[in-house]
């Protein structure tokens, strides 16, 4: 008799431990896993910040090609960010209301991702013509850019214009510039996938949409893995 329960605790033993895997197992099937949406023009952002050629697309908008100066004088092309996430961002370095704000932020996701080589960061200039290589190089030394990680880029106005409004859908048409060019950088902060798509869109001046930021970085990330 006294063989018969030990066996028996054995068997129980095994039962238990092999319940607890199947129940494991089930959870992390059935749990589950949370995807970021993907941005249009023409679906889930605000029309102001499109230009009216792009309104129509719903689905499969991807950030155009774009072949920029960063703040070394190297020129940045889409393929710089070839099968990376990236957080986009518009500034200008003379701007003294939002851009100090955002320039501390993207600072902070910038120590936030230093390791990461899956991760890295995009600041165009909407003021071309002041922003300088020279200028963009004394603003990244001051704000303490790393240019592995983060460029600082200007070009001409009609790439800008179409970038902001036709790409990252961030930026409001200013009809006051004889150029047809004129645009008013908002506050967002633009996360883009290894696609080029736009999986979200952050308030660059405030704490906690830096927090959920860094969080959608974490579950974007988990997609590729």
């Amino acid at each position: 008799m006294l063989e018969f329960f030990k066996v028996y605790k054995k068997f129980a033993k095994f039962f238990l431990f092999l319940s607890a895997i199947i129940l494991s197992l089930f959870y992390y099937a059935l749990k589950p896993v949370k995807r970021l949406p993907i941005f249009a023009p023409g679906k889930n952002v605000n029309q102001e910040l499109v230009d009216s050629t792009v309104v129509h697309i719903k689905k499969q908008h991807h950030i155009s090609d774009f072949s920029l100066t960063n703040q070394n004088g190297k020129t940045i092309t889409q393929q710089d960010y070839a099968n990376k996430i990236y957080v986009a961002d518009f500034f200008f370095t003379t701007c003294g209301t939002i851009c100090p704000i955002m320039t501390s932020n993207m600072k902070k996701v910038q120590q936030a991702i230093l390791l990461d080589k899956d991760v890295m960061l995009l600041s165009h200039t909407v003021t071309p013509e002041i922003d300088t290589v020279a200028q963009l190089k004394r603003y990244a030394k001051e704000k303490g850019v790393i240019a592995e990680k983060w460029n600082l880029v200007t070009g001409s106005k009609k790439d800008i214009y179409n970038l902001a409004r036709k790409s990252y859908l961030v930026a409001k048409y200013d009809p006051t510039k004889d150029d047809a060019y004129g645009i008013v950088h908002t506050e967002n902060f633009v996360l883009v996938d290894k696609q080029r798509r736009i999986r979200g869109m952050y308030d660059g001046t405030d704490d906690e949409d830096i927090e959920r930021l860094l969080t959608d970085i974490a579950i974007l990330k988990e997609e590729y893995e």
